[in-house]
């Protein structure tokens, strides 16, 4: 019985999409790989597996309980990609060196970490997005925003927000009261995790004027839209923070070239990895779901860990999350529709392999009966298999 059992699970975390879940899944990643194609990415394929040494490269350790580790024949360690942004920075240091800047290279792959299983978060999923590498122009930062912005429409999400952030701006207002590593450490990880009640604490704690603690309070709750950018000024009393407003102002600006803007919201808070962004950072929400749907940002020392110095920017968007999203909303998810079922009397085999051919020919999809059948039994099949149309050949 043991035996049995454990040939018909699959390992924690781990899924099987069903035929309709598959197809739901298949036609999200080719609109989203079509989109990117669109814009001028190109896309790259990267190996499941790499050296652990590379995807922790510049990375803390405390990263490492998170992968999924095993060895080759030669005992050195390796790991399943836990996302898709370290192995293209690899591959852009080294295979893709001499090509042509700026790079632009898209993906649709599976990723792998150790998380507690829940709804839109498993051990095994799928992402696609982008990576636009060599500029650090704030028109690259407003590039990959709206394109992640027109990924989440073509998947068929109409109701979201892009919380918009800026690491320098976080890191410049606690540079301003001349915080120790330590403490900007605490109060980083806070940020990171949301957690406002341990953020406020270590705040309280701090030896500091009411006036500086009240300003490092409103830092993770500063959200609003274009008006927040000119109040969060006052805060700003070092160039560090006023650089990073003034960049989010001039992306704010592209973003209204791109006829986007009223998806964005500024969400200064927001700061997803301090060790990791090194500008712009943002996330995607959506009614419905507690977490955020993509998520991205700048990152300019990545590269320069792998031996080739280069500024860089990207997003990733959450498959499942969009199946997900799409689901407790009530949406209609892409789907690649299932034409025809066709069938035969005996003797019509010849026949019926001809007419398929000739629907596929057209771009249709035909499942074609593999034995003679009665025209009953033949639209039985029809309606169960969930095709549109049943063409009967007596």
């Amino acid at each position: 019985m043991d035996k049995e059992r454990l040939t018909l699970e699959i390992p924690y975390g781990m899924r099987d999409f069903l035929p309709v879940e598959a197809a739901e899944k298949r036609a999200i990643e080719t609109e989203l790989a079509t989109l990117f194609a669109e814009w001028g990415y190109d896309e790259v394929v990267t190996p499941t597996i790499e050296y652990l040494d590379n995807l922790t490269l510049g990375s803390s350790h405390a990263l490492e309980p998170h992968l999924f580790k095993l060895f080759d024949k030669d005992n050195r360690t390796l790991a399943l990609r836990h996302e898709m942004t370290t192995p293209i920075a690899r591959l852009a240091a080294s295979r893709l060196r001499d090509y042509p800047q700026p790079l632009k290279l898209s993906y649709v792959s599976s990723v792998f970490r150790y998380e507690q299983t829940q709804a839109g978060r498993q051990c095994e999923f799928h992402q696609a997005g982008v990576e636009l590498m060599g500029s650090a122009t704030a028109f690259a930062d407003a590039e990959v925003i709206a394109l992640a912005i027109q990924g989440l429409l073509r998947a068929g999400l109409s109701d979201f927000t892009i919380c918009l952030g800026q690491v320098e701006f976080a890191s410049g207002i606690m540079n301003q009261f001349h915080l120790s590593d330590e403490v900007k450490g605490k109060l980083q990880t806070a940020l990171e995790k949301h957690d406002l009640v341990t953020y406020r604490n270590v705040v309280a704690a701090l030896d500091l004027p009411d006036k500086s603690k009240e300003a490092l309070n409103q830092l993770p709750v500063l959200s609003g839209g274009a008006e927040l950018l000119k109040k969060s000024y006052a805060l700003a009393l070092n160039e560090q923070s006023r650089r990073a407003l003034d960049n989010l102002g001039e992306i704010y600006r592209l973003l209204k070239d791109y006829g986007v803007e009223k998806y964005v919201r500024f969400d200064l808070g927001i700061i997803r990895d301090f060790s990791y962004y090194t500008g712009m950072v943002f996330e995607a929400y959506t009614p419905e779901l507690g977490f955020p749907l993509a998520g991205g940002g700048r990152y300019d020392h990545l590269l320069s860990d792998f031996g080739s110095a280069c500024p860089a920017t990207g997003f990733a968007i959450g498959i499942e999350r969009i199946l997900l999203a799409l689901t407790r909303q009530g949406l209609e998810k892409p789907d690649k529709p299932k034409d025809i079922f066709l069938s035969y009397a005996p003797g019509r085999e010849h026949d019926a392999i001809v007419k398929a051919q000739e629907l596929r020919a057209e771009g249709k999809v035909v499942e074609l009966a593999l034995s003679a059948q009665e025209k009953e039994e033949a639209g039985a099949q029809q309606s169960a298999k969930g095709y549109e149309s049943l063409i009967y050949l007596a």
